[in-house]
């Protein structure tokens, strides 16, 4: 995929899952990784000595992206440590299954303010500071492009405005040669897949490969995505789900 080495990078939600298996896919690519997390300090600085261990630089910061002064905050502490920015990917994001009457205005606030208005900000801030030729991408999930769940009204809206959000700034800036693209995983083996096993094998029967997919395989996508290679791919939402 080509050296990152030199560039600073912020990939928020990072200590677990698919944020951890992107922040140490950089980091072995040589860039500088902040590792965003929101209440896990232990396993973020998991993934800070991870990536030390292969050569790399990393500190973890904390901050709730569902608060936008904390959003402000991640990108002032990661630029006066490192410099400016060169790639963003923001993964941060909870999730919410439930029927549609039975939501509550609580836990509508709390995903729209994580998923949607977090993931928002993070853009803006990342479109003042990042540097020419940048790169950010997007984690949605293939679930908005499958017609609706029952269950999953709140979360895939939610997700469905982080793309839109994505195609326009990538409109935005490409004149300074800065790619924006969504990545949307199909389902995703992680401690936060938390469903029976009968709704887990018939995601596996319906996928044409055959399985889950693994963090790693998302991480995969955005290393290409911000290298060289995916220079000419910007304002995508590009499915990652082994066919699903």
């Amino acid at each position: 995929m080509g050296s990152q080495t030199g560039k600073v990078a912020i990939v928020t939600g990072a200590s677990r899952g698919i944020g951890r298996a992107i922040a140490e896919r950089l980091g072995a690519l040589g860039a500088t990784v902040v590792v965003n997390y929101a209440q896990n300090a232990e396993k973020a600085q998991e993934v800070v000595q991870a990536i030390q261990t292969l050569g790399g630089q990393s500190t973890a910061i904390q901050a709730d992206i569902a608060d936008v002064q904390q959003v402000r905050s991640l990108f002032e502490a990661a630029q006066d440590q490192f410099g400016d920015l060169d790639i963003l990917v923001n993964n941060a994001a909870t999730a919410l299954f439930k029927p549609l009457p039975e939501i509550t205005e609580a836990e509508f606030d709390r995903v729209f303010q994580l998923n949607t208005r977090g993931t928002f900000f993070a853009l803006q801030e990342a479109a003042r500071r990042i540097r020419d030729g940048g790169r950010i991408v997007n984690i949605s999930t293939a679930g908005t492009t499958l017609g609706g769940a029952a269950g999953a009204s709140v979360y895939l809206a939610s997700k469905a405005a982080v793309e839109q959000f994505s195609m326009a700034l990538a409109k935005e800036l490409g004149s300074r040669q800065v790619t924006v693209n969504t990545i949307l995983p199909g389902m995703t083996r992680t401690d936060g897949l938390i469903m029976p096993p009968q709704a887990i094998e018939q995601a596996v029967q319906a996928t044409p490969l055959g399985r889950l997919g693994e963090p790693d395989d998302i991480a995969r996508a955005v290393a290409f995505l911000i290298s060289d290679e995916g220079g000419w791919i910007t304002g995508q939402n590009i499915r990652v789900s082994g066919g699903l």
